[in-house]
């Protein structure tokens, strides 16, 4: 099986990246690892267990299709046995999809090399931290929304905010921007209605008004229910020092 990239022209050499292994030989290759996986040598870190393992499986392409879905399916698993916990709140696969390009990129500079990885391992390593990161915002937003909730929740709003408030955080909502014309989409009310509905958000600090005249808007704050501890750091946070 080769995986190349055609030229731009018809008379254009193929762009070979990778050329698994033959037939010949597979079943040892898969045994051997699968045997390191499921008894790893002690005291290999957890992190470097699932970069190898996923590198590993990927380059041994046992499959005719589905090898990267398996590849990421393993190493999400080994990153859950290292972890020993019952949720994880992000998820590597995403990532490794989210960077495609450099995924692809430190793929074959590993494989067509010598058996050196750290490269490899460094840019897995790396997509840790940012799959980390971003799971943290995501648990941030939930956290913000639960306590926006509440907050609505002993306010006096009425049934025509509450229902844009709902449309305007929705999962399917694209924005969490709301304008005139958009809140009376959703509520079928009449525009001054609107107005004084959106200013009545704004007054309770629900919403954040923005733009003038026919551009006005107002997008719903979240940011002041976000929990410190899931806050960016100002910009004048001192080097060095904790935010």
């Amino acid at each position: 099986m080769v995986v190349a990239t055609l030229g731009r022209h018809v008379d254009d050499p193929e762009t070979v990246h990778f050329e698994a292994p033959g037939r010949e030989g597979l079943e040892a290759e898969l045994e051997a690892f699968l045997t390191w996986f499921n008894h790893p040598p002690e005291g290999l870190n957890g992190l470097l267990r699932a970069a190898v393992a996923h590198l590993w499986f990927i380059t041994i392409h046992p499959m005719a299709d589905g090898n990267g879905r398996l590849a990421r399916t393993l190493t999400d698993l080994a990153l859950c046995q290292d972890e020993r916990l019952p949720r994880r709140f992000y998820a590597l696969s995403v990532q490794i999809m989210r960077n495609k390009g450099g995924y692809c990129d430190a793929l074959e500079q590993a494989q067509r090399g010598s058996l050196d990885i750290t490269g490899w391992l460094r840019w897995f390593l790396s997509q840790v931290e940012a799959a980390t990161g971003h799971g943290v915002q995501e648990v941030g937003r939930v956290l913000a929304r639960a306590q926006f909730w509440a907050e609505v929740r002993r306010l006096p709003l009425n049934h025509r905010q509450e229902m844009a408030l709902r449309s305007v955080l929705s999962p399917m909502s694209a924005d969490l921007a709301v304008s005139n014309r958009r809140y009376r989409a959703i509520t079928k009310t009449s525009r001054a209605t609107a107005v004084r509905d959106l200013a009545g958000l704004a007054e309770m600090g629900l919403v954040i008004p923005y733009g003038e005249a026919r551009s006005a808007s107002y997008r719903v704050d979240l940011e002041r229910f976000l929990p410190e501890a899931f806050k960016a750091p100002s910009d004048d946070t001192p080097s060095g020092s904790c935010p």
